[in-house]
């Protein structure tokens, strides 16, 4: 186990335990800062959901960022991540409002007001299209997502094909090699 800390824009420190076993354990990866440092305001969503939460830096700095009682769904396949992330919510005082889950427990009535991902680019393009299918639609009408894709790993080509799919996409802005979008729900 390793502890590492992230310094969050609004200056706030959140230190995270990692693991091995979990995507990025060594630090918070540079798309995961890159997200955080132009991720959106969140205004009065109550239900926030970070896909592909891992050991809970997006959770965490949503919650911190979030209205009192609002809920923030922590999703993720991975038990470990689960588990970390779950315990650097408590550890980091927003133990109540991060709720850690697998994907299938996600309540299908709950719709989502706002969402952030860093996904998981390399699960392959007909996944990760699935993923984003099932993710987004549960969005609500003005509900919108925030996610962050390398360049090279095909941030251009998947705005694209997320605007065809009639999610109305649009680049917020550039860090480096990554590229942070912003989705709308479908209208």
């Amino acid at each position: 186990m390793r502890e590492i800390e992230l310094i969050l824009p609004e200056g706030k420190v959140v230190v995270l335990n990692t693991d091995r076993g979990t995507f990025s354990p060594e630090r918070v990866d540079a798309g995961t800062r890159a997200l955080l440092l132009d991720a959106p305001e969140i205004a009065d969503a109550n239900n926030l959901v970070d896909l592909g939460c891992g050991y809970g830096p997006i959770a965490i700095s949503m919650a911190l960022r979030a209205q009192p009682g609002a809920t923030v769904w922590a999703v993720d396949v991975n038990q470990r991540s689960r588990d970390l992330c779950r315990a650097n919510a408590e550890r980091n005082g927003v133990g109540e409002m991060v709720r850690v889950i697998s994907p299938e427990q996600y309540p299908v009535e709950v719709k989502v007001d706002q969402l952030w991902s860093n996904p998981p680019i390399r699960i392959g393009k007909a996944a990760l299209h699935e993923l984003l299918r099932t993710w987004l639609d549960r969005l609500n009408e003005s509900g919108t997502a925030a996610i962050v894709v390398q360049k090279h790993l095909g941030a251009d080509s998947l705005a694209r094909w997320l605007n065809e799919q009639g999610w109305n996409t649009t680049r917020r802005a550039t860090r480096g090699q990554y590229r942070l979008l912003d989705i709308e729900a479908k209208k």
